[in-house]
């Protein structure tokens, strides 16, 4: 859903502020320059928050380039240490990873991605980094499509209209026809499995983590590389992975 910007609650300058920020997103240091195309704000403007960002302590400036600090960090921890959730699945996934032998995350749905909001990390199988606050298509991902199968009619074909669904990989289905037959398919056995949809040599399964009324507010998963074991067993994996999201669901 967009925002109402001709509300008039909506301030502009904020919004601004806040896209000057997640432009760091894209390098961990930009120019003024770098940063005003980023935006699609004029430089003069880009200064302005730059500068008032500087003063405050969230970006730090060297010569020409600035970065985010570590004090930025504080607005995703406002998040994290608002949600009960968090709290409750950190100790599951560190019994669950324990259990299974495999790293274990917890994400939820921001827009058409999935956002992790804790993980716990044993061996490293993927070439990207995956911390708190990682980011990926969900249509690409198990917990993606977890959490997809989840919406109603209505804010699914909502996804649709404004997702990006594009190619990750060979693998990755992007045909909406085929991964509205997946949804459905999630719902009726109660997890999902991805092959190599979001990097090859990589195969995840996930299930759902939901509330007392039955919505499904989080999904949890677990992956394994390709090459140690076969997509078929990561069906062994789905007991375990039930029955610790039925523990953050009981506890919800």
């Amino acid at each position: 859903m967009q925002p109402e910007t001709n509300s008039g609650l909506f301030v502009q300058s904020f919004a601004r502020g806040l896209e000057v920020i997640e432009a760091f997103g894209q390098a961990p240091t930009m120019t003024l320059t770098e940063i005003a195309e980023a935006t699609g704000l004029s430089r003069a403007t880009v200064r302005r928050f730059v500068h008032t960002l500087v003063n405050l302590g969230y970006v730090r400036a060297n010569e020409k380039h600035f970065a985010l600090t570590p004090k930025i960090m504080n607005l995703g921890f406002a998040y994290l240490a608002s949600q009960p959730l968090v709290e409750l699945v950190d100790p599951v996934l560190t019994n669950l990873s324990k259990e299974l032998g495999q790293s274990t995350s917890v994400s939820v749905l921001d827009g058409t991605d999935v956002v992790y909001i804790a993980r716990q990390e044993t061996t490293s199988i993927m070439r990207i980094n995956i911390t708190v606050g990682t980011r990926f298509p969900a249509y690409a991902t198990s917990m993606g499509r977890v959490l997809l199968a989840g919406l109603d009619e209505a804010r699914l074909d909502e996804y649709f209209a404004t997702a990006d669904i594009q190619e990750v990989t060979d693998y990755t289905i992007t045909d909406e026809a085929a991964l509205r037959a997946e949804f459905d398919k999630i719902r009726k056995q109660g997890y999902a499995v991805v092959k190599e949809e979001l990097e090859v040599g990589l195969a995840s399964v996930a299930v759902p983590i939901r509330n007392r009324v039955g919505t499904t507010v989080a999904a949890m998963n677990t992956s394994v590389a390709v090459t140690r074991q076969s997509p078929e067993d990561l069906t062994e994996l789905v007991p375990a992975l039930l029955a610790a999201a039925d523990e953050v669901s009981n506890a919800l």
